[in-house]
Formats: C-alpha cells, sequence, structure tokens
C-alpha cells in the first residue's frame, strides 16, 4: 500500500492522480481539506499528523510512503502550526515507517531548510540551514523535519528527501505559490526585483516518483527546473492569460513600508497579512540553485521549460476557475 500525507495539497493532489492510474492501494490522508480525487483503490482518511497513535494506526501495511503534509506560512501567528505539523507531524510519520518497516519514505521538504540567504553562490544540497542564513521560521521547521528523517535513516529507514523551490501549478489560487497566477490574472501592476528557482509541480511529482522507485537511499536533491527573475515568471504568466503584465517595480523601501503597513493591519484585524517582513526580504533577493544533482542521478529526467510551464498551467487555471 502506498500512503500519501498531504494528499489534497498542490504536490499531493498532482502525485495522487498520476499514482491512481496504477492499481496499486493508495491510502491518501488529509486533515482539512476534504477529498477531490477519487477512483475505487484510493482511500482517504483523516489523519492529524501531530497526534502519534493515529499516524500510527494510519500506516498499518503502508509499504511507500510519500510525506507532503505541511504548513506553509511565513506568518508570525503560525509558528505553534508550523512547528506541531512540520517538525512533530515528520516525527510520528517517521517513527510510524519505522515501526511497521516501510520500504521507504520520500519527504517533501522545501530549500528554505538550506537557508535562502547566500551571497555571490547557488544553493546546493550540501548547504546546511542556519540562523544567519534563513529568514523564516518556516525554513527553521522544515530543517528540523529533515533531521527527524536522517535520525529515522540513521535507526534503518530507507529514505529520500527532496528540496523542491517555488512551485507553479493549479490548485487553490487563493492560498500558497498558486497566488501568484490568481495576482497576475487580475493583472496586479507590482513586480519585485528579486529572482528564485521555479519548478512546475508535475515535475516534482515525476522527480518523487522515479526517486522513489530507485536504489537510490538517504540522499536529498533540490528541485529547480531554472533559475527566473520574479518579472520573467509574471510575465509569462501574463502571456499565458492574456493579460496586461506587472510593469511597476517594487523597491525595498517601498516593500517595507508595505509589511509594516501589513503587520499593524493585521494586529488590529486578526487577519493574516497579505506581506510579510520576510516574504518582503526573500522577493527582493536575488537566490539561484544548482539542480545539478538531481539530473545527474536520474539522467532521463528533463524539467518542462517556463513558458510551457506557465502556458499549462493557465490554462489549467481556465478549466479550474471557468475563466474567460
Amino acid at each position: 500500500m502506498i500512503v500519501v500525507t498531504g494528499a489534497s495539497g498542490l504536490v499531493g493532489s498532482h502525485l495522487l492522480q498520476k499514482l491512481s492510474l496504477e492499481k496499486t492501494p493508495i491510502c491518501a490522508w488529509y486533515n482539512h481539506t476534504p477529498p477531490t480525487h477519487t477512483a475505487a483503490h484510493i482511500t482517504w482518511k483523516k489523519v492529524d499528523i501531530t497526534h502519534a497513535l493515529e499516524v500510527l494506526e494510519a500506516l498499518e501495511g503502508a509499504t511507500q510512503v510519500y510525506h507532503c503534509a505541511a504548513v506553509v506560512s511565513f506568518s508570525k501567528a503560525d509558528k505553534d502550526a508550523l512547528y506541531n505539523v512540520n517538525v512533530i507531524g515528520t516525527q510520528h510519520v517517521v517513527n510510524g515507517c519505522l515501526h511497521h518497516q516501510v520500504s521507504k519514505l520520500l519527504f517533501v521538504s522545501s530549500v528554505a531548510a538550506l537557508g535562502r540567504i547566500r551571497v555571490g553562490e547557488a544553493i546546493h544540497e550540501g548547504m546546511q540551514w542556519s540562523e544567519e542564513t534563513s529568514n523564516s521560521f518556516y525554513g527553521k521547521t522544515k530543517y528540523l523535519a529533515e533531521l527527524e528523517v536522517w535520525r529515522g535513516a540513521a535507526e534503518g529507514l530507507s529514505a529520500v528527501v527532496i528540496n523542491p523551490v517555488i512551485i507553479l501549478g493549479c490548485a487553490n489560487w487563493d492560498t500558497g505559490s498558486a497566488a501568484i497566477f490568481k495576482n497576475v490574472y487580475n493583472e496586479f501592476p507590482w513586480y519585485t526585483t528579486g529572482s528564485s528557482g521555479f519548478v512546475y509541480v508535475n515535475d516534482v511529482v515525476q522527480a518523487m516518483l522515479q526517486l522513489m522507485n530507485s536504489h537510490l537511499n538517504n540522499e536529498k536533491f533540490i528541485v529547480s527546473g531554472g533559475n527566473h527573475t520574479y518579472q520573467q515568471v509574471f510575465n509569462a504568466i501574463a502571456e499565458g492569460f492574456g493579460k496586461k503584465p506587472p510593469h511597476k517595480k517594487v523597491t525595498p523601501f517601498l516593500a517595507a513600508i508595505v509589511w509594516r503597513w501589513e503587520a499593524m493591519k493585521s494586529f488590529f484585524t486578526g487577519a493574516k497579512p497579505l506581506l510579510t517582513k520576510e516574504t518582503a526580504h526573500t522577493a527582493q533577493a536575488v537566490v539561484t540553485f544548482n539542480n545539478e544533482k538531481l539530473l545527474q542521478a536520474l539522467p532521463q529526467f528533463t524539467y518542462t521549460p517556463l513558458p510551457q510551464v506557465a502556458k499549462e498551467v493557465c490554462e489549467q487555471f481556465r478549466i479550474k476557475y471557468q475563466l474567460p
């Protein structure tokens, strides 16, 4: 039996679509978001990964586990949830895999666990998170979650970790990286001067499947389709939607004003800020990622070019939201 945690999320749901083409029994875990993809050999199970006993019972019979469940937030208000789900939840999954002698665990981490703030060098798998190289508590929790996986590996668990960059894919565009597409569709006029790595969710899924079914063990891999400026990504999405691309540059000074205003508004309203100090800093930073390790490990694997990614995902959003 294959177990997919976080099966209703961006990565989990796309992974489930691919796995469902096979006839191997699948147990798809969710917590808050109800199931969307159904098939005769898929069993949906509501599991709170912060509860050790629930996780232990839900992993009975599992042979392969894809651990996709996580909280992604850069708001201080979510610190407890970030730690409990990302760190404690991963600890429970690792312990359950060890207990049931799962053949292999694939953990979806993040490049945030490697420390995003690097000057003059591309980020690679050999780098370690530290207070000086990270600007988010989220990144810290993903780093601590990875430590739980390596602890499991030291106890005999076969495991692989992937560190995706910003993932582009069709999902609820009110949350996460999918919100980029909503902003561009609504012709949000601002763009930032920073750069980062970007990757198609379908490419992430293909990498996961190939790594799970390979001889590779106790390794971690950055999954990045390429390094692009945010403006390049916004322009590609705007072309995919046939919309006007962003044309106003956000300066560091303006970003500092906005995140402080959002923090003050959040304090009085209780609503999550649209921009935080961490996200404002990240959006201005010029960050690059080295993706060579995965390409060397999986010689047949290739990434989808950004223009094609934007075109396909925009079309998926058109169908999902019945856009003109």
